[in-house]
């Protein structure tokens, strides 16, 4: 979870880590593929293949702890009083217990907007956090005092869209922190049946593969497939010092019980379920067919 943000400036002062700083130009992940070329004669009939897209830092926001994202989901409405997606543990209020799901609870913290280069674009704010758990996933959506209209009127930034399909392995991402505001490219490695940490489990959670060495601070930050310009998953955990299932040490456990440590290897919680999860006005809705969110 949220490593020491002392040790995290350590780590990049020491470098090592695959990441893209602020003033430099944000990479795609991982050296992607070339666009495939055109063919000799056109083929009307088949669509276009459509070449990755640039990640920057536009819509991305900067906590005072953590990283996150403004998110809509494929049915928000402009006029919709904006979401802003982070992780449980980054809460202001403090980790949640395990089993603990907490839902529309009054909140005034405030999020730095970011544009596409890093810089400072505004403040917004929250007028409560609308969900939030550490039990199966490690997420929390905080609903805006502001409309996506409003937000792209007074600053030109528009929302991240939420993916609504399951993340594929092999696929490059890009983890966009706005607290450090640094891109860390790779590729999804594969999913972790169960990941334990401490007191908390977390289902088919996204492993990344070792080029994104994230830190302290990244925790939050969306994953974004730059393909499609979606977010897939939100930056979560790693484990940082081959620890067996303890606080910043998860471990893997699949089908069968056995348990696997991969130190160094950072992982993401999905995100396509929050999807079946809202309803008209961006409101959250538990009882919605399809949605999987633990409720309270």
């Amino acid at each position: 979870m949220n490593r020491s943000l002392i040790g995290a400036l350590s780590a990049l002062l020491l470098g090592g880590a695959t990441l893209v700083g602020a003033g430099a130009a944000p990479a795609a992940a991982a050296s992607p593929a070339k666009a495939p070329a055109e063919a000799a004669a056109p083929a009307p009939a088949k669509a276009a293949v459509k070449a990755p897209k640039a990640v920057d830092f536009a819509g991305t926001v900067a906590l005072s702890n953590c990283s996150g994202s403004v998110v809509r989901t494929p049915g928000s409405a402009d006029s919709d009083p904006a979401l802003v997606l982070s992780n449980g543990h980054c809460l202001e209020s403090g980790f949640p217990g395990a089993g603990e799901v907490i839902v529309d609870q009054p909140s005034s913290r405030s999020f730095t907007l970011l544009t596409a280069s890093g810089g400072q674009a505004g403040t917004v704010r929250a007028s409560k956090v609308a969900y939030a758990t550490m039990t199966d996933t490690d997420v929390s959506l905080y609903q805006l005092t502001s409309t996506y209209a409003q937000i792209q009127s007074s600053y030109g930034i528009k929302a991240l869209r939420l993916s609504d399909s399951h993340p594929t392995q092999g696929s490059a991402i890009n983890v966009v922190s706005g607290y450090w505001k640094t891109i860390y490219s790779c590729n999804i490695d594969g999913f972790a049946y169960r990941l334990k940490e401490g007191d908390w489990t977390w289902k088919d959670s996204v492993r990344y593969t070792s080029a994104c060495n994230t830190i302290g601070g990244t925790s939050g930050s969306p994953v974004v497939d730059p393909a499609s310009g979606e977010v897939v998953a939100v930056n979560n955990t790693g484990n940082e010092d081959g620890g067996r299932c303890t606080v910043n040490n998860p471990c893997e456990v699949d089908e069968n019980g056995t348990v696997t440590v991969r130190q160094g290897i950072n992982y993401g919680q999905e995100t396509y379920g929050i999807t079946q999860c809202v309803t008209t006005g961006n409101k959250i809705d538990l009882g919605l067919p399809g949605c999987a969110l633990p409720k309270p």
